[in-house]
């Protein structure tokens, strides 16, 4: 009894000190509609996600070293030494996944329901933001990884920005802390992603819930009730007094139990798959590099990589300003009228299409047939196809200098670069000796990494390309199944 009476004076004197009582306690218990059920749990849990990101972050932090030199040494401890290092390297990376998927479709639960009319408008704007932010997060994350992926993504996503016209190259330096990726590179994405980014993101979801409490959460919505500015408050007002319930405890448990779902799953993928495989150290002399985001971008570089050269730039520069023109723009344009989704059929449509068109072009993304092909095989003597020993020793070598990981010879090879099946027929020697020294578009300088004598046999191998064989991909196949069957 002592001990009870004791723990209340003790309470009385923090409480009093605090204003808990007269502060939190009523933002917990303030009145929400009666039918805010499951279709309401996405946004707590994206905060929960969150949560699950600053703990993880905190802990590798503890143990990251954001030098140049000791990055990928400090990575290579966490993974492999400390203890539950890969476990929190894990939760960390499939968090991010987790809190971008919530985001989304909490969003999308928003747009469905209208949620975004009066007097919601800055509700919408604020979450807007917050996803911005939220996918920054994902993009200055995968430079700390320091590996060669992570550094080739971000000096992609540099290329991207200076294509903006006069402020471009300004902001690609900003991005790179210089002219390339280095040490400068990943102290300042350290800053932006373990610093700055979370502070926006707290500052951001303090404005959030200020302004889900002010306005109140939405109901679900019915048809026959629009909402007409004039007295949406009133009515809104008159209805929660009637059927409303306090959010803590009647309403929370949902987004209680949703969210420690999420976190179990976190936990799970974090256990069973394991962290993110650390590909080797950065090498800006390597060509085994494929620069491929994160799997919630793929659908974005599945649009670039269909476009035509021409139209890249209007699309890199002018893509996302649309996006943001749309975003902040929808609820200052339709800001009143009906919130059901059955008199709103266009809005049903757009997520549709979108969803739909955004799980087409991640997988689209996800085989990456513009990315290099590693895995290629040397070309056949029936590809080949010439008897001349300086051409068929060319052809060993298109495989050899990592010609073939970009470049398609009949069936053969990478889709990146331009097919040479005919490539006798198109250039000249001295065109294809001018190209293959100095590059050109997406395809690096081979000048330092040929010989004169190395460079003469390829293209005494490219000359031969006269005639393109009509199937000669299905006879390498079938040439395949036969030497696996003698042996």
């Amino acid at each position: 009894m002592k001990i009870k009476e004791g723990a209340q004076v003790a309470w009385g004197w923090i409480d009093e000190r605090i204003g808990f009582t007269e502060t939190m306690l009523p933002m917990l218990t303030h009145i929400v509609p009666r039918n805010a059920k499951w279709w309401y749990v996405f946004g707590s849990a994206t905060m929960c996600a969150f949560a699950v990101q600053v703990f993880t972050g905190i802990c590798l932090a503890m143990m990251y070293v954001p030098s140049g030199s000791q990055a990928y040494e400090s990575l290579t401890y966490i993974q492999n030494e400390a203890p539950f290092g890969s476990l929190l390297r894990g939760m960390h990376f499939y968090g991010s996944s987790v809190m971008v998927m919530m985001a989304v479709i909490h969003m999308m639960q928003v747009f469905l329901h209208a949620a975004y009319k009066y007097p919601r408008e800055m509700n919408w704007m604020s979450g807007v933001t917050l996803l911005f932010f939220v996918l920054g997060m994902g993009f200055t994350g995968q430079l700390l990884r320091w590996d060669a992926n992570g550094v080739w993504s971000v000096m992609v996503g540099a290329e991207m920005a200076s294509r903006a016209p006069v402020v471009g190259p300004f902001i690609a330096h900003f991005i790179l802390g210089g002219e390339t990726v280095g040490g400068a590179t990943l102290s300042r994405f350290f800053v932006i992603h373990v610093f700055i980014l979370p502070g926006m993101i707290i500052a951001g979801i303090a404005l959030h819930l200020w302004l889900v409490l002010r306005h109140g959460i939405s109901e679900m919505p019915k048809v026959g009730e629009p909402v007409e500015p004039k007295t949406y408050k009133e009515d809104y007002e008159k209805r929660l007094k009637k059927t409303g319930v306090p959010f803590w405890p009647i309403a929370a448990w949902r987004d209680a139990v949703f969210s420690f779902i999420v976190v179990v799953g976190i936990v799970i993928c974090a256990a069973t798959f394991g962290a993110p495989t650390l590909e080797n150290a950065p090498d800006p002399s390597s060509i085994h590099s494929n620069p491929m985001p994160d799997w919630y971008f793929w659908w974005y570089f599945a649009i670039l990589s269909m476009l035509p050269r021409n139209m890249e730039t209007w699309v890199i520069i002018g893509g996302p300003i649309v996006v943001v023109i749309v975003l902040y723009g929808l609820p200052l344009l339709f800001n009143k009228g009906e919130r059901a989704p059955s008199k709103r059929p266009w809005a049903v449509g757009i997520v549709l299409a979108g969803i739909v068109g955004v799980i087409i072009l991640t997988i689209y993304g996800y085989k990456e047939p513009w990315s290099p092909d590693f895995g290629v095989k040397p070309l056949p003597p029936n590809v080949v196809a010439t008897t001349d020993p300086d051409a068929v020793e060319g052809a060993a070598l298109m495989h050899k200098k990592g010609c073939l990981y970009c470049h398609n010879i009949d069936g053969i090879g990478g889709h990146r670069g331009p097919e040479l099946s005919n490539i006798g027929q198109l250039l000249t020697r001295e065109d294809m000796i001018i190209r293959i020294n100095n590059g050109g578009h997406n395809m690096p300088a081979f000048a330092p990494a040929l010989t004169s004598k190395d460079l003469g046999k390829i293209v005494d191998f490219l000359q031969t390309r006269l005639d393109k064989p009509v199937e000669p991909l299905k006879e390498y196949e079938e040439s395949e199944k036969t030497e696996e069957a003698k042996q």
